[in-house]
């Protein structure tokens, strides 16, 4: 079925995932614009900025390299990672997917034949039809990308910051924290003041967590990435004070998780303005 045309294949996709038929033609919700997004908003540059790789040339460019976690290597093939020569403590990606991440907190535990057989199923896969559809990975070559393993001072695990960003400007702010442990997620205003609802059945966080220093200059930057796209989100970890880029994503939890309360799938929708199509056009392929 995922071989069906994206406007058919939408409808099957949202219907069960979400409970409910998919107006396609004027979509209300979120997840039913973002199931928009991927038959018909097709920039070219949406591939560069799902890349986990490509996109740091893109981050450079906008907001400085400062902002960029180290790179150890990319690489084409699992076999041409050279771990005698890595750290003890690294992180590889599958530069072409989502969720496609081993964090390896000691190299002398990993075991290596195990890793590569696993990221030779990672480049196996592709994700527009491992998924459902999702435009921007179509065509983005199947990479690994091993990174410096980043520790916040007094943490198990990173805090992701994830920004949702609507016409360039960031209108909340989507916390994960434990992911190692017990994942948690919470949404805030861009004060940091826990808002009304939560996105999916994670546990939602329920204890008071500290405002991070740098959450003005988080905004700000996931505010620059995202000018003159209808939708992104931008997401930024806090190293100790210091604001790393994570990446940037079209389409949330691949339109599956809702909003809850349920209302709030269309008050959040309601912040995305979908372009226009012109009469007889399929897809639009320019930024603004």
């Amino acid at each position: 079925m995922r071989f069906l045309p994206p406007r058919i294949y939408a409808h099957f996709h949202y219907e069960y995932f979400n409970g409910e038929k998919l107006n396609l033609d004027h979509p209300k919700t979120f997840n039913e614009k973002i199931e928009w997004y991927k038959v018909h908003y097709h920039p070219k540059l949406l591939n560069q900025l799902v890349d986990k790789y490509a996109v740091r040339t893109f981050v450079e460019e906008k907001i400085g390299a400062q902002y960029l976690n180290e790179v150890y290597g990319v690489y084409n093939k699992a076999e041409d990672i050279p771990f005698d020569g890595l750290p003890n403590q690294f992180v590889i990606k599958a530069t072409h997917a989502s969720s496609y991440n081993l964090i390896v907190h000691d190299k002398t535990k990993l075991n290596i034949p195990k890793a590569l057989k696993l990221f030779k199923k990672w480049l196996s896969k592709n994700q527009y039809y491992r998924m459902g559809q999702e435009w921007a990975y179509r065509d983005v070559p199947p990479r690994l990308v091993v990174e410096k393993f980043l520790k916040e001072e007094g943490k198990c695990s990173l805090v992701d910051y994830k920004f949702y960003c609507f016409d360039g400007k960031a209108k909340f702010i989507d916390v994960h924290l434990d992911r190692e442990e017990d994942h948690k997620q919470g949404c805030f205003d861009l004060d940091f003041t826990p808002l009304p609802f939560t996105k999916g059945s994670k546990q939602c966080i329920s204890n008071n967590i500290e405002k991070p220093t740098n959450l003005d200059e988080m905004v700000k930057l996931s505010e620059i990435l995202a000018q003159q796209l209808p939708f992104v989100r931008v997401d930024f970890y806090s190293v100790n004070g210091k604001t790393i880029f994570g990446e940037m994503t079209f389409y949330p939890a691949d339109a599956r998780n809702k909003f809850y309360p349920l209302e709030y799938n269309t008050i959040i929708g309601d912040y995305f303005k979908i372009p226009k199509l012109k009469k007889g056009q399929q897809e639009i392929t320019e930024i603004g």
